[in-house]
C-alpha cells in the first residue's frame, strides 16, 4: 500500500504506470514512472548492440523488468521474482531517489544507511563539493 502522501505526489504519473526492476548497485528494487523509464530507454537504445559489453549490459540492466500499476485502493503489487531478488521479508521502505523510488526490505535499508554513514561526509564532499573558484567565487 502506497502511503497517502506519496500517492498524492505521484498522482500526475499514476495513470501511465511504472516500471519496476532490480537495482544495479544494491539489493533493492527501483520503481520508475513510465515517462522516466522511456527517457532512460531512449539512451539505452542508442547503444551499439554489436558490441558485446553493450549487449551484456542491456541484458543485465533489463533483467526482471516488470510493468506495474497502482490499483484503485493504492496498492502496488510487487512481482514474486523481484521480492526474491530484494530479499523482501515483511516490512518495506520506499525511498525517494531523485526521479525514481527505491523499494527496500526494511532491515536491508537500515543496514545500507548505517554502512554508508561512516563514509558519507567524504562522499558528500567528493560528489557535491566544488571549488569556489570553479563557481566564479573568489
Amino acid at each position: 500500500m502506497l502511503p497517502a502522501a506519496l500517492k498524492k505526489q505521484l498522482s500526475p504519473v499514476l495513470q501511465n504506470g511504472f516500471v519496476m526492476k532490480r537495482a544495479v548497485f544494491q539489493s533493492c528494487l527501483e520503481l520508475y514512472p513510465m515517462e522516466e523509464w522511456n527517457a532512460l530507454m531512449e539512451k539505452v537504445n542508442k547503444l551499439n548492440r554489436f558490441k558485446k559489453k553493450n549487449n551484456d549490459f542491456i541484458r543485465r540492466f533489463t533483467a526482471g523488468v516488470k510493468i506495474v500499476e497502482v490499483d484503485a485502493t493504492g496498492r502496488l503489487l510487487i512481482p514474486k521474482d523481484l521480492i526474491a531478488f530484494a530479499e523482501i521479508s515483511k516490512d518495506i521502505v520506499l525511498s525517494s531517489s531523485v526521479n525514481i523510488i527505491e523499494v527496500w526490505d526494511k532491515t536491508k535499508y537500515e543496514k545500507a544507511i548505517d554502512d554508508a554513514t561512516v563514509d558519507f561526509a567524504d562522499l558528500a564532499e567528493e560528489v557535491m563539493g566544488q571549488d569556489d573558484e570553479a563557481n566564479g567565487i573568489s
